[in-house]
């Protein structure tokens, strides 16, 4: 494993998943709720960043890596999926929402694993729609950990819309990811 920014960050990333999570299920008295909720969305935001962070600059550092490569999705799956199911808990996500982002990470996954195998793993590269869904999930999932309104703008509401967003947004990259697989395994 080589240790480098990219890969630390990776790290740090995962560290901040339990520390997302365990805010909410501190004895009583330890947190306010709003300040479990405002640890959460920090941790959650930051963690973010890095998933943005840590590609750049094994990019620009040029120091990419098979492991960065293996881990860097394992780790936002990871902070996904802990913050849906913390969610659900806290009754702010519907569990539909949920099972519609992680099944379609999980389908995804498994996709790019088998194209790259078949050697056609340029055929389900990152597309702008998958980015699209990335930026509408970030932006959901801390303003649904937040919860609490700002200047008497509704932040669970809007966390809400875009969370249905990145939801719709997930079925259609994933459809694109199928149907770009299958073309492209019917060329060969």
């Amino acid at each position: 494993m080589p240790l480098n920014v990219p890969n630390l960050l990776t790290w740090l990333r995962i560290v901040l998943i339990p520390l997302m999570a365990g805010v909410f299920y501190l004895p009583d008295g330890w947190l306010a709720p709003s300040e479990a909720n405002l640890l959460a969305a920090a941790f959650f935001g930051v963690a973010a960043v890095t998933d943005w962070l840590d590609g750049y600059l094994a990019r620009a550092l040029g120091q990419t890596s098979a492991f960065g490569a293996f881990l860097d999705p394992v780790a936002d799956k990871l902070m996904v999926a802990a913050a849906l199911i913390v969610l659900i808990d806290l009754d702010r996500v519907a569990p539909l929402i949920a099972l519609i982002i992680i099944g379609r990470e999980i389908t995804i996954s498994a996709l790019r694993e088998w194209m790259a195998k078949a050697g056609k793993s340029a055929s389900v590269a990152v597309s702008f729609v998958g980015k699209l869904k990335t930026t509408a999930q970030m932006i959901a999932i801390v303003l649904l950990l937040y919860f609490e309104p700002v200047a008497g703008v509704p932040v669970s509401t809007i966390g809400s819309v875009l969370i249905w967003i990145a939801a719709v947004l997930t079925l259609v990259s994933m459809v694109y990811y199928l149907v770009m697989a299958a073309r492209a395994l019917q060329k060969s």
